[in-house]
């Protein structure tokens, strides 16, 4: 982490050290683990949680932003009903429903045996959610894909809390050209404050294709820090969907490498924000050989006196000739009191590629609500269709109708709640 002068230690940082404490004899691990764990915990006690001078968290002043966080563990709780029928739900505390080709365990074994140590590896020196899950994580999930596997039905890993503070990791491993449908969800099933972080490490094999959700659906005073680290195969095709649609302050950050000749990167984005909620989505894309394919879009609607952040970087390496990478962000700003900051990025250091990044923002087409208008649709009902067809545009891109049905009736189920 950049190194700042010394201050005073907030009420925040003092709760998470003092959680870390009085943990520490509960959680798994051996000697090793634990050194790393004690060494994560003297970086926040050093360097505090970062400011808005830190650049990776310069919308996110999050030294200012969490007032507070729960002392106890939250308590146990059934998992959740699926995102979309016919899913295998896998949940930490019953993940015994695993389909052929699936290898379950659970990551406090891992942390035992010492075999969970490079996962808890930092991002970067501002990796501050690294340092919170590393230090704090009990459990969570390890799954292994086995190569060829298909899945016939989508695969749920949930994350369900009801309140308190909850920290999981999820390393998933998907095989030489296996193919399915993920959905990482993130639930809250109470309206008590919660603290949550979660890591998933992603490695996608060779040729594999793979659709990967991350459904954030928390509480309305809840904290979630989330992260996915991403390993791209040679002409592995992932599709990476991302909707945020809950959390009091919400900070998902997403990680990419594409390591493999011929990879195709499809991500897609909704943000929805309400009430005087703060959601940051942080990305980075690391370009590495030849030939790659990535475009990166994000929706995003802000009601109320809500902020949104999206950073987007896309680093090509001189190697990575031939490489098609394409961002953009696009914002509906439907209240004078919201704000949405967004900061794309490009470093290029080949010379054969095509590159393109841009950002917009702006409030509803008046030309298109007053055609609405003259069809007999009161104003109403017209800005709330022009809204959905705004966020359906890139959910269809899906190409399931089923994964489309559902995400949209979430969608929709939170617009009537907000617009």
């Amino acid at each position: 982490m950049n190194m700042q002068s010394k201050r005073p230690i907030t009420a925040a940082e003092q709760a998470l050290v003092d959680s870390f404490v009085n943990r520490l004899g509960t959680l798994p691990g051996d000697q090793a683990i634990t050194a790393i764990r004690d060494g994560y915990i003297e970086d926040i006690k050093r360097d505090g949680l970062p400011t808005r001078r830190v650049e990776a968290w310069h919308y996110t002043d999050l030294r200012s932003l969490l007032k507070s966080v729960p002392q106890d563990d939250g308590a146990a709780v059934k998992p959740a009903e699926p995102l979309f029928d016919g899913s295998t739900v896998l949940a930490v505390a019953d993940a015994t429903a695993a389909p052929d080709g699936v290898a379950v365990s659970h990551y406090s074994e891992a942390l035992s045996n010492g075999s969970a140590a490079p996962r808890m590896a930092l991002q970067s020196a501002d990796d501050v959610i690294g340092r919170l899950n590393g230090a704090m994580a009990r459990d969570g999930l390890c799954l292994d894909i086995a190569a060829g596997t298909e899945l016939a039905n989508p695969l749920e890993i949930q994350m369900v809390q009801g309140g308190g503070q909850a920290h999981a990791r999820f390393p998933v491993t998907i095989g030489e050209g296996a193919k399915g449908t993920f959905v990482e969800r993130h639930v809250s099933t109470s309206d008590d404050g919660a603290l949550v972080s979660s890591i998933t490490d992603l490695r996608v094999g060779d040729n594999a294709e793979i659709v990967w959700i991350i459904a954030q659906e928390r509480g309305l005073s809840d904290t979630h820090f989330g992260q996915i680290n991403i390993d791209l195969g040679a002409g592995a095709k992932l599709t990476l969907f991302v909707a945020n649609s809950g959390g009091a302050l919400v900070r998902q950050e997403i990680h990419i490498q594409a390591r493999g000749e011929g990879s195709d990167l499809q991500l897609r984005g909704v943000n929805l924000l309400g009430g005087e909620s703060h959601t940051d989505v942080t990305m980075t894309l690391d370009h590495l050989v030849p030939d790659c394919v990535s475009t990166e879009t994000f929706r995003n609607v802000v009601f109320d006196r809500a902020r949104g952040v999206f950073q987007g970087q896309i680093r090509v390496a001189q190697i990575a000739q031939k490489t098609d990478a394409r961002m953009a962000c696009n914002t509906l700003l439907l209240s004078d009191h919201g704000e949405f900051s967004s900061k794309p990025e490009l470093e290029i250091f080949a010379d054969d590629v095509q590159c393109a990044h841009g950002a917009t923002v702006t409030d509803i087409d008046e030309n298109h609500l007053f055609y609405m208008k003259t069809r007999g649709i009161d104003e109403k009902k017209a800005r709330a269709m022009l809204v959905k067809a705004f966020i359906a545009e890139i959910v269809e891109e899906l190409e399931d109708e089923a994964l489309i049905d559902a995400l949209e009736a979430r969608f929709e189920h939170w617009l009537d709640n907000h617009g």
